[in-house]
């Protein structure tokens, strides 16, 4: 898969994200400040927003 700079969001506050591997699903408590965009991992893979 080839990303573009700038494609994805900074993920924010309450946002829930779901690993489509096994099903973990987690909620945002706290948004970090040391960088413009974190990949959240789980199973080796990036988790995709839940909606």
């Amino acid at each position: 898969m080839v990303r573009k700079c700038g494609t994805k969001k900074k993920a924010e506050k309450k946002a829930r994200y779901i690993c489509e591997v096994c099903g973990l699903a987690i909620t945002v408590d706290n948004v970090c400040s040391c960088v413009d965009v974190c990949d959240i991992i789980c199973c080796g893979q990036e988790m995709k927003p839940k909606k």
